[in-house]
């Protein structure tokens, strides 16, 4: 068993920017998710998604406060209450007063994120994800063969129709010319018949 360390040196403190905006939020998220308080938080699958999202929101909103965007802009971009983005920052929440703590350790040099990392272990699981994503693939694949045959099948049957009403339309355009014909060759008979 080894570790990984995430090295969170590079990330700026006071964001200038969205691409900036983006790595401390991402750090923040990060940082919160690997702390022990919240590892066990996200032990009860009830309580997951409804922290991940406030711990989503929180960190989002601290990072651009941190960024000098005011309160109405943050409540904006991010999709909630002004009240709910000033709860968030002043660490009124649980996930703001996390993410403040996150924050004041990445400020201190103090935050270190080291992953437990098993090789075999992480291959095992990588290997046995890509089989089942394969036989998902192969599945959609031969589906979507199928669905290629049956529209190519229905592509041949409605050209032959189509052949078959041009044949039609041309027999009726034939039939069509020679009544005209024979049509005027009666009024030229009419006309002839009516000088005697």
């Amino acid at each position: 068993m080894s570790e990984l360390a995430i090295d969170l040196s590079d990330i700026p403190l006071t964001p200038f920017g969205a691409r900036d905006e983006q790595k401390l939020e991402a750090a923040l998220i990060v940082g919160t998710l690997y702390s022990p308080e919240v590892v066990e938080l996200l032990k009860d699958p009830v309580e997951r998604t409804t922290w991940l999202e406030s711990l989503a929101v929180a960190a989002a909103s601290y990072a651009k406060y941190k960024a000098g965007k005011p309160v109405s802009k943050i409540a904006e971009e991010v999709g909630r209450s002004e009240h709910t983005i000033r709860a968030h920052i002043q660490g009124k929440t649980k996930a703001g007063r996390l993410v403040i703590s996150t924050y004041e350790k990445l400020k201190s040099g103090t935050l270190r994120l080291v992953v437990p990392f098993s090789g075999e272990i992480q291959l095992t699981s990588v290997r046995e994800g890509f089989e089942k994503e394969k036989e998902a693939l192969v599945r959609k694949v031969t589906e979507l063969e199928n669905r290629v045959s049956e529209l190519q099948g229905e592509v041949e049957r409605l050209r032959k129709e189509l052949d078959a009403c041009r044949e039609s339309n041309n027999k009726l355009t034939r039939l069509i010319e020679l009544a005209r014909s024979r049509l005027q060759l009666l009024e030229e008979l009419k006309q002839a018949l009516s000088q005697l």
